[in-house]
């Protein structure tokens, strides 16, 4: 990962992350929220224009048809009391203040237009020590701009933040007023490893949680307690995160399927509130809606047009058509936007 992010240059960045656009487009996808690391030239300094490696990155998306929220990630040491690898130095800046100038110019580069949002990503408490996250927050909040970040992935990140802080990370970022910092737009991606009072403190902000099954099953995270986030009022979304598997389907409906190994129960939610969706529905709209909200869009961005002549979705009875699509299709049943 390393050697490929060492060799990045504004055309390669954008070469790839184009590839990678189109593949979820073709899948289906109208939105990515694109968690962007890597900003300075290979030992660190700054490109004479600092967004380039950003707008090169927003612009393949647009080539693709993508809309994209460009979070712009702040990352700063290797963890506590360890200053960034040779290799990270591309990812680091020296101050909060860096982070919010990139974001404010990407901002004033494509305000107005109604297919780009720009974003703040406090990478994790790992990478970003606490002194930064309430500058970036309030930052956040000023502009109103989505905020996400990584919490709570992996068991080390709480044991760090623990020795650190004597906070896990949910209440760190609590009690710095980090998750009312955006006014119901933050995103904890990931939320692994959460206590309930956790998850708790993240529906009383409002927040969103991004779970990207298919990578936290690569990566051998562990199974989030989505019954806690339900129950807590968190609003759900999914990502792809590393782009191995591109199949919205799968991550849509894992946030069902992974809660029932967790639990090892057939079914471990019913769809609440006025609107009377069934399970299909709701995670559907977490998958859509959900996601395109936390990226600071109001709609889901467009209608997929689904393949009902597909042998997985043939035999179907129409009113049961979005049951078979959530539960039993993949991304091979959806007619590419272009």
């Amino acid at each position: 990962m390393y050697a490929l992010a060492r060799s990045l240059d504004p055309e390669s960045i954008g070469r790839i992350s184009e590839i990678a656009f189109r593949e979820l487009a073709a899948s289906g996808v109208r939105t990515v929220g694109e968690f962007h690391y890597v900003h300075h030239q290979p030992d660190g300094t700054p490109y004479a224009q600092r967004t380039i490696l950003a707008e090169a990155v927003i612009e393949a998306a647009r080539r693709a048809r993508m809309r994209i929220a460009l979070l712009r990630v702040a990352y700063a040491r290797a963890s506590e009391n360890l200053p960034p690898e040779d290799d990270q130095r591309r990812f680091c800046d020296r101050d909060p203040d860096d982070v919010l100038r990139d974001v404010e110019t990407l901002r004033a580069k494509y305000a107005g237009a109604s297919d780009v949002t720009i974003g703040v990503a406090p990478h994790s408490v790992r990478a970003v020590p606490p002194a930064w996250l309430k500058p970036l927050a309030d930052g956040a909040r000023a502009m109103n701009a989505p905020l996400h970040m990584h919490v709570a992935e992996q068991p080390k990140e709480i044991e760090a933040c623990l020795a650190e802080t004597k906070k896990r990370p949910v209440e760190l970022l609590a009690d710095l007023g980090v998750l009312g910092a955006s006014e119901g737009r933050f995103v904890a991606v990931h939320a692994t490893h959460l206590l309930p009072h956790e998850a708790k403190l993240l529906g009383d902000a409002r927040a969103f949680a991004c779970i990207c099954p298919t990578t936290e099953r690569d990566l051998g995270d562990g199974l989030p307690s989505l019954r806690d986030l339900r129950d807590a009022g968190v609003r759900l979304c999914v990502g792809v995160d590393s782009h191995v598997v591109t199949d919205p389907l799968e991550e849509i409906r894992a946030l069902e399927t992974n809660e029932r190994l967790r639990t090892l129960a057939r079914v471990t939610f019913t769809p609440r509130g006025e609107s009377a969706e069934t399970p299909a529905e709701q995670l559907w709209r977490e998958g859509s809606t959900n996601g395109a909200n936390a990226c600071g869009f109001s709609d889901a961005g467009g209608e997929v047009e689904i393949d009902v002549a597909d042998p997985s979705l043939a035999l179907v009875d129409r009113s049961l058509l979005l049951d078979a699509v959530v539960f039993g299709a993949s991304a091979r049943v959806v007619k590419p936007a272009w």
